[in-house]
């Protein structure tokens, strides 16, 4: 990091929680406070030089929680006008479409006081919600041409349990799209193993990062009012899920950097290190196309996840246990929005797009308000429900995406022992965080030791007046995937 130049624009507020990095590719912008900006690693900023060399960029920045990823950092915001763009797959990532969906409960925290019953209610969503990595999910009677065309509109009737009752019904209008347009003809591009895994795989968490937890709420002061109006109270059970597109993200991501790739070689442009061609090239027209299938893929198969949590919790709590869709939203994408009144083409990266108020983009439901803007913590640490500012504009209204990691999986198991790890989860006491795993050994790398202080990265986010807190989320049940 050294051998770089960074300053302070003071003619920015909250400088302390912003810094503008001059690389020599071009000017990176990073959201950071002093910690962990002093904390970051040199190669994030060889990785973003390497990203500031793609034609006819506008805009790059980091959020708080960046770190290394392939190609690209996690964490990044990449931005270009829409009329002579470029597409990336590296900046996109090949989880096309992971995010963040939270569901509303009418439990309270006194509910599942107890341990046995949290246990019980773990065990209950394992059966229903696989969490292996080559798991098979439970909706064989889905059709997957229908979800890729469709999004959730692409569902059977039975899967949308509110659409019945439209003064409750929140599947469809709480999120942040339920469907991408796109020239279908591109789905045949891709070989029919493809499909054949991606159907096993709808409805199914995969593994990494990825989770589905219990939380109960505690609402932030400041934005009681906010909260209230999205119907969140303090002491609220939620559901809060992290997965993506599987096997048809992979799939379009191998497919459409090879295509990319091909375009390159035969530019004279090719980098391994980082895949990009024009929006007007025939690979980046596939690849777009293809890239918006997936996140309807992605969309719907968080939905999926939720609908198995609710019949779990039936199951354990009754048929008037209820669960509400309070927000989905993605954090790997590439889109065309309206800034300034000029038509941009928007990557992010592990970035999550939070629009304050009044903001055109918000869906009819948070017009008022702006919309959720989920931020999840490590395993075992709280998670945030955040809302955007107007001051995030200057970042085109990005925001972290979760805690980041600041060492490797390998590195985590080396250095994290397992006692450490049960600690994080008050293993043995009454508020033990009770997990789907029977050896912890198989998810050590996801311990919160392998990440960022989610508290400081919510700092630099608040501080740099990009978003605000709204409730903070304190973890009873966590289901990971292998």
């Amino acid at each position: 990091m050294s051998s770089y130049m960074f300053t302070y624009n003071e003619q920015q507020p909250n400088e302390k929680y912003y810094r503008k990095v001059q690389l020599p590719a071009g000017d990176l912008h990073v959201f950071a406070g002093d910690r962990l900006f002093e904390a970051l690693d040199y190669k994030v900023f060889d990785m973003a030089n390497n990203n500031l060399q793609i034609p006819n960029r506008l805009y790059m920045s980091y959020t708080p929680d960046v770190h290394v990823g392939v190609g690209t950092c996690i964490g990044t915001t990449a931005v270009w006008e829409a009329a002579n763009g470029y597409v990336s797959p590296s900046i996109v990532g090949s989880d096309i479409g992971c995010g963040m969906r939270v569901h509303l409960t009418n439990l309270h925290r006194d509910d599942l006081q107890e341990v046995k019953l949290r246990r019980k209610l773990v065990k209950a969503i394992e059966k229903l919600l696989p969490a292996e990595e080559h798991a098979r999910g439970h909706f064989s009677d889905i059709r997957l041409e229908h979800v890729l065309r469709k999004g959730l509109h692409g569902l059977p009737k039975k899967y949308i349990p509110d659409g019945y009752t439209p003064k409750k019904a929140t599947s469809l209008t709480h999120v942040e799209h339920s469907k991408f347009v796109f020239d279908e003809s591109h789905l045949d591009r891709l070989p029919e193993m493809y499909w054949h895994r991606s159907h096993r795989q709808l409805g199914t968490l995969g593994s990494g990062n990825h989770f589905a937890e219990i939380q109960a709420i505690e609402i932030h002061e400041n934005n009681r009012a906010v909260a209230e109006k999205w119907g969140l109270r303090d002491g609220q059970i939620i559901v809060m899920i992290h997965s993506g597109s599987r096997a048809w993200g992979g799939a379009v991501s191998q497919y459409g950097g090879s295509e990319i790739g091909k375009w390159m070689r035969r530019t004279g442009t090719a980098d391994p290190r980082l895949i990009f061609a024009p929006l007007d090239s025939e690979a980046a027209e596939a690849y777009v196309h293809l890239m918006y299938s997936a996140l309807n893929y992605a969309v719907t198969n968080r939905h999926l996840i939720a609908y198995a949590i609710r019949e779990a919790f039936r199951d354990v709590c009754g048929s008037k246990f209820e669960m509400t869709t309070l927000y989905d939203l993605m954090h790997n994408y590439a889109w065309e929005e309206t800034h300034g009144g000029t038509p941009l083409f928007v990557h992010r990266k592990g970035a999550t797009r939070a629009l304050p108020a009044q903001h055109p983009d918000n869906p009819e439901p948070y017009l008022a308000t702006g919309h959720p803007a989920l931020i999840p913590g490590s395993m075992g640490t709280s998670s945030y429900l955040m809302v955007g500012q107007p001051g995030g504009e200057r970042n085109y209204y990005s925001i972290c995406h979760g805690a980041g990691r600041i060492r490797s999986r390998s590195a985590t198991k080396r250095l994290v022992t397992v006692d450490q790890f049960e600690s994080s989860l008050r293993v043995g006491t009454a508020d033990e965080i009770v997990v789907n795993q029977r050896m912890l050994e198989s998810i050590i790398d996801e311990s919160p030791q392998a990440y960022k202080d989610v508290d400081q990265i919510i700092e630099s986010v608040v501080g740099a007046g990009l978003a605000s807190v709204v409730a903070k989320c304190k973890p009873l049940a966590s289901i990971k995937g292998v």
